[in-house]
């Protein structure tokens, strides 16, 4: 199951927090907005439920 994990303000920063997280061996699916946009578009961050705690670790890294 996944959870949404974090918001961001465009394609470009979610291609920064996949590679990130893709680091520490976390998955991440990025899920663009329902209506046909741009990579300038807010996307969602959704990661495994097994892995939020994981996630949040690396934010605070950050």
């Amino acid at each position: 199951m996944w959870v949404k994990f974090m918001e961001v303000p465009d394609g470009y920063a979610a291609s920064s927090w996949r590679e990130v997280f893709n680091q520490e061996a976390v998955n991440v699916r990025i899920v663009p907005p329902l209506e046909v946009g741009s990579m300038q578009d807010a996307r969602a961050i959704w990661v495994p439920d097994g892995k939020t705690h994981v996630a949040r670790e690396v934010l605070n890294k950050i």
